[in-house]
């Protein structure tokens, strides 16, 4: 049994939802600069030289890539042989993106009831999701989230009778929609099968998937493809100001799922789709 004190985990969160929000992961930095160089159109290439320019200014100047900082959403996978200590592990969790948010002058946005709207002037609580692992470690992600993008996503209860090209056309149809809002070119999270609330996670999950990696399973791997080809002949382009590269990936996670079922959720991320991660 390894013990670990939730002191380290409430300052890693801290770092982490600092670091998450100045910083694109390399991956993602390095789409937006192959993308940028596969934009036919003359204003989203300005777009793209703007959003390069942008991200440049977060790192040399140490300030939040975007002013939205986001919901705090934390991902957290624990060795089962760990042992926390010295207090409560969520509590410790939400001090430690309190105190990033304070410390690093990042913009505070939660409110503590979604009817009463009174802000919780910490960006407190995290939505904190949690995976019990084999082994003596814990892994922490945190992923910003802000509501530009949320508040295009969607989910859809489909049948096992559903094509594969009923699937492409919902998550297109659901980024069409979407239009400008979520300030692409976006990451596009699709989870696929689990049941209602499990298909949604899958879909935020797979915004945290390095972009340069596909999934390992060739026929998702396909529909990967197939549905950012789709959406890239949107014409949306950067910002919306019309273009050919609307979406810089499409990032697809399954769940086995009941015999009468196949739900397809859609979780859109904007350009700086941000996420940190460390392991104790």
């Amino acid at each position: 049994m390894r013990e670990i004190s939730v002191n380290e985990v409430e300052e890693k969160v801290a770092e982490l939802c600092i670091k998450a929000n100045l910083h694109l992961p390399d991956d993602l930095e390095n789409c937006i600069k192959c993308r940028f160089n596969e934009e036919k159109s003359e204003v989203g290439r300005n777009v793209f030289t703007d959003i390069i320019d942008n991200i440049n200014a977060a790192r040399d100047e140490n300030i939040p890539i975007c002013q939205d900082a986001g919901m705090a959403v934390i991902f957290l996978e624990i060795g089962q042989d760990v042992h926390f200590f010295n207090g409560d592990l969520y509590n410790a969790i939400n001090r430690g993106v309190a105190k990033g948010y304070t410390d690093g002058y990042l913009r505070k946005s939660i409110v503590s009831d979604p009817l009463e709207r009174v802000n919780t002037n910490d960006n407190t609580p995290a939505v904190i999701h949690t995976k019990i692992v084999k082994g003596d470690k814990v892994k922490i992600e945190v992923a910003p989230k802000g509501f530009g993008s949320e508040n295009m996503s969607a989910l859809k209860m489909m049948t096992p009778s559903a094509t594969i090209d009923e699937i492409v056309d919902f998550v297109v149809d659901v980024v069409s929609r979407a239009g400008s809002n979520p300030c692409p070119p976006i990451v596009v999270g699709v989870g696929i099968g689990g049941d209602f609330e499990s298909c949604a996670y899958n879909a935020k999950k797979a915004l945290c998937r390095p972009v340069s990696i596909r999934n390992p399973k060739a026929i998702y791997a396909d529909l990967e493809d197939k549905i950012l080809n789709k959406i890239n002949k949107l014409g949306i382009g950067p910002q919306g100001f019309g273009g050919t590269v609307t979406a810089l990936a499409v990032n697809i996670e399954q769940s086995p799922t009941h015999i009468a079922g196949l739900p397809v959720s859609v979780n859109i991320g904007c350009h700086v789709t941000r996420h940190a991660e460390t392991v104790i």
